[in-house]
């Protein structure tokens, strides 16, 4: 549920039709994460003489406890679900999004220069390389929170956004191509 709430306002009506959970569930859960400052009312709105609230999460996203994270191998699972749930999203996206996203704004041969960023990379690392990597990720990920914290005030600011999937894979594709040549 906190995860819909990040993406968009739902009434508890919504949420019960979404998840098949009867309202009175969804209602209690609502006033409990409500209660703690997890989400907000962003709207009301009254539709046959019954009002509607419309409820958001405070937070563009969140980490739960690691004590409330189920045993590894369904979070494993879970984990993977999410990971294509993340992609059909990004697909999605990419269909929906208008014709100038695409567009090349400024021929350049240098693809930092670009107005739109698509790649796919592999490499090895360690373990702790990898999570060197993450870290440095996470801080150009609050940077440009900071960069762009006033940017929905601007009328000329656009949206935009941005899918991260790293993950160990079982063997890089161009490894996988050089040991197939190398049996022959």
């Amino acid at each position: 549920m906190m995860m819909r709430l990040c993406e968009r306002p739902y009434t508890g009506q919504l949420l019960s039709e979404k998840f098949g959970i009867s309202r009175a569930k969804i209602h209690y859960h609502l006033k409990e994460l409500e209660k703690n400052g997890f989400i907000e009312i962003v709207y009301t709105e009254e539709k046959n003489g019954i009002v509607q609230k419309f409820y958001q999460s405070v937070a563009k996203g969140f980490t739960p406890a690691a004590d409330l994270l189920p045993h590894l191998e369904i979070l494993s699972e879970s984990g993977r679900q999410i990971f294509l749930q993340m992609t059909e999203r990004t697909k999605s996206h990419i269909l929906a999004a208008p014709e100038e996203a695409f567009t090349l704004r400024k021929i350049s041969e240098d693809p930092a220069e670009w107005n739109y960023v698509s790649s796919c990379w592999e490499f090895d690392a360690t373990p702790e390389q990898f999570q060197v990597w993450v870290k440095k990720f996470y801080e150009v990920m609050a940077e440009l929170n900071e960069i762009t914290k006033d940017a929905d005030k601007d009328p000329n600011s656009k949206s935009y956004y941005i899918s991260t999937t790293a993950l160990q894979i079982g063997e890089r594709a161009m490894q996988r191509f050089v040991k197939k040549e190398e049996k022959s």
